[in-house]
Parts: structure tokens; C-alpha cells; sequence
């Protein structure tokens, strides 16, 4: 077993811990019982646990809590201001300078892919198992799923309806391997109106580690006014983890939504949490 098919099951595991915590919340489970639930001895569970998010469960809860989630909001905007103006010598765009952004013309826009050859197939991460569709140009899709995996295929088609489509497995998981364990510079080919794309621009300033909110986006962009637009474009965005749509959470604190669940999206953010204080 190599790293990464040792890391989605550990995904697996949490997650469904996660799920069972969410769901007996009221009456706060002890850690054995969440470990029985999952069929992990107490220990195995803890260990594997803090092995993968760097915390054990206990904290986790506590990490994720609108408390904590209130406390990095009071940075959020100035961490937007800031990375805007130090430009690319600066740490916190460092997600900037891994993705290569690409977006299509307003010519490719209007012809749906005609021309275009789209190679995809499905594999694992470390969040799960993933859909990943590659051009030319670059990455045109990455969209996380658990057991509807034809929505998302039906969704890559769709916003590709002219193009050809080409299945290969093994070229999908190399590329899944690149991105997550590699960390060599991607290229992604976005599709989108220009306030989409302009949002999802922006998503690459939040540094890795961070939150901010829908409204503190808007106002990057000098639209204050369009926090509806500005979360409709970020629950849009098809390119999961390298359009890290994941670190954007309501004004209250709360989670908010996420197109691929929010147990991954609280994974994804305390895992980026661990690694920014390592």
C-alpha cells in the first residue's frame, strides 16, 4: 500500500467518524464509542486520527467550532489586503504560485469545447475519491464524490458539451498523485463568466491554513454588495482543493455549504491548519 492509498483510508475512517459525531452531538459520544461505531479499538482510532489531521478527535471538535472559526475571521480581510499587496514575494501566496491559472476565451466559451479533447478518469486523494479531467491547456475539472460519481461526470459533460471525451484511469490517477503528493506546479483551464472567474482568482489569495467569508471577497473585488454573487460563483467552482473554495465560510462562522460535503470541507481545513503550524 503507498502513501496515498493509506491516507484515503485513513479519509474514509474520519470522515465517517466525523459524520457520527455530527449526528450524536447533542449528546457528546466518549471516543470509545465513536471508535466502535467506525470498528477501531479506542486507540487505533486516536492514533490514526491525530496521524492524519495532526490533532486527536477531541481537538478536532474543538478546532472546528464557531468560536475558533470567529477567531480567524478577525484576520480575513486583512489577510486578503495584505497577500493582494506584497504580490508574489509573499509567503501567503504561495497556492497562487503552485496553480497556473487559465481561462478560456470568450470564443472557447461560446463553442462548448468544440475541438477540444478532455481526458478523465476517477482515482483517490487523500479526501476521497475524485474525478479529474485534463486538456491541453491544463486541469478542467476536479470534483470530489463518494458514491455519485455519474453526477459528476454528468457535470464535467455538460459544461463541456462539444468535446470529445476520452477515459483513462491511469493517467487520472497520476495526475491525482501530482497534485497531492508531488505538489508540482498545475496548470488549470477554468470555464466561467468573468465575475466566476474573477472570484475564483481571488480564492488563491486565502492562504493556506486561513478562512475568510463571502462578504470579505466581495469586497476585495469592490463589489460589497455582491456577497449573493460572490457565493453562488464559489459553489460553481469545479475545481476542488486547487480552487480552494474550502476556505471560505459565512460571515457567522458557520461552515456554510460545499458542493462536495462539508465533513470533507472541515477535514480539508483542519488538515491545512496542521500543516501551516508544522
Amino acid at each position: 500500500m503507498n502513501a496515498l492509498e493509506e491516507k484515503y483510508i485513513h479519509y474514509e475512517k474520519i470522515k465517517e467518524a466525523i459524520h457520527y459525531m455530527d449526528e450524536n452531538f447533542s449528546y457528546q459520544p466518549k471516543l470509545d464509542e465513536i471508535a466502535s461505531h467506525i470498528g477501531l479499538s479506542k486507540h487505533h482510532f486516536s492514533r490514526t486520527f491525530k496521524e492524519y489531521v495532526g490533532v486527536t478527535p477531541m481537538q478536532f471538535l474543538q478546532a472546528t467550532t464557531i468560536s475558533h472559526a470567529k477567531e480567524h475571521l478577525k484576520t480575513s480581510k486583512s489577510l486578503l489586503d495584505t497577500s493582494y499587496d506584497l504580490g508574489l514575494s509573499s509567503p501567503s501566496r504561495l497556492h497562487e504560485l503552485f496553480v497556473n491559472f487559465v481561462g478560456v476565451t470568450p470564443n472557447e466559451y461560446k463553442k462548448m469545447g468544440i475541438n477540444l479533447d478532455i481526458t478523465y478518469g476517477f482515482g483517490i486523494t487523500p479526501f476521497g475519491k475524485a474525478m479529474i479531467a485534463v486538456t491541453k491547456k491544463g486541469i478542467c475539472a476536479l470534483e470530489f464524490y463518494d458514491k455519485n460519481y455519474e453526477e459528476v461526470l454528468n457535470r464535467l459533460k455538460n459544461t463541456w458539451s462539444n468535446a470529445k471525451f476520452v477515459l483513462d484511469e491511469e493517467k487520472a490517477q497520476e495526475l491525482l498523485n501530482e497534485i497531492f503528493e508531488k505538489n508540482k506546479k498545475i496548470n488549470i483551464f477554468v470555464k466561467g463568466t468573468n465575475f466566476q472567474i474573477n472570484v475564483w482568482k481571488a480564492l488563491l489569495n486565502i492562504p493556506e491554513g486561513e478562512l475568510s467569508t463571502y462578504s470579505d471577497i466581495a469586497t476585495y473585488l469592490d463589489k460589497p454588495k455582491a456577497v449573493r454573487a460572490v457565493a453562488t460563483a464559489i459553489g460553481s467552482n469545479h475545481i476542488g482543493f486547487l480552487i480552494p473554495c474550502h476556505r471560505v465560510i459565512s460571515k457567522t462562522a458557520a461552515m456554510g455549504g460545499y458542493r462536495w460535503g462539508i465533513p470533507r470541507k472541515r477535514i480539508l481545513l483542519s488538515y491545512e491548519h496542521n500543516l501551516k503550524s508544522n
